[in-house]
Order: structure tokens, then sequence, then C-alpha cells
């Protein structure tokens, strides 16, 4: 079957809808067991490092596949990041300092957590390099 096929893209949905399902649940689980905020900041980075890991495997490797990261990304990544929560947490800090912590952790893990996976795409491309210097 091609790509165009509507089962294909009707297997893509599904897929899409258990991997939101997943990320939903997780989500949910993750502010049971932490405090509210805490919770968030960790989805959040944890979301941003998974994201950032994708992106930059397939720009350096491709080892996983489109249909995958597609799974990944748009169903499981966006369901358990809740940037939606981050602002209402934000908007409601009744503290100057609270306010301030909260939005640097959320960015500053968040972009940290970036950084890290890309760190981490560049060490799997560089163990997937085949010997003698060569390049795919």
């Amino acid at each position: 079957m091609t790509a165009a096929h509507p089962l294909v893209r009707l297997e893509t949905l599904a897929l899409i809808a258990v991997g939101g399902f997943a990320g939903s649940n997780l989500r949910y689980f993750m502010m049971g067991l932490l405090e509210d905020i805490q919770a968030v900041v960790l989805v959040n980075v944890l979301g941003c490092f998974a994201l950032g890991f994708l992106v930059y495997e397939a720009e350096y490797t491709g080892l996983i596949a489109r249909e995958s990261r597609l799974v990944f990304t748009t169903g499981f990544l966006s369901s358990l990041t809740t940037y939606s929560t981050f602002a209402i947490q934000t908007a409601l800090a009744a503290e100057p300092l609270l306010l301030v912590a909260i939005v640097a952790s959320n960015y500053g893990l968040g972009f940290t957590g970036v950084l890290a996976s890309r760190r981490l795409a560049r060490r799997l491309r560089a163990s997937t390099t085949p010997a003698g210097g060569e390049t795919v």
C-alpha cells in the first residue's frame, strides 16, 4: 500500500491516538506523584529532551522511521507536555520569585534538555559512522 492509501492514513491516526493516550496518562500519573509545579516542569523537560532527540536523530542518523517519529512527536509528546498548564501556573503565581522560578525552570531546563539530546544524537551518529572516516 502506498502512503496515500486511506488505510495507511487511518493506521497513522490510530498510532498517534495511542501515543496521545499514553502521553496524557503519563502526565496525569506524574501530576499525582509530585506537586503540580514540579510535575509540569518534569514532563515539559522530558518532552523537550525527547523531542530534541527525535529531531536531531532524524538529522544526524535517520535510524528511527518517519512514522515512529510522527507517533512519538504528534501523539505521545504533544500529550505528555503541557505548556498551557505552565502558562496558567505562571499567571496565577502569587509571588514574583515563584513566577520567575516557574518560567526559568521550564524554559531553562527545557532548553538544557534539548542541548543534552543533541549531544546524545551526535554520540549516536559517531557510533554509527563506518570505520575509516567514511560518512553515510
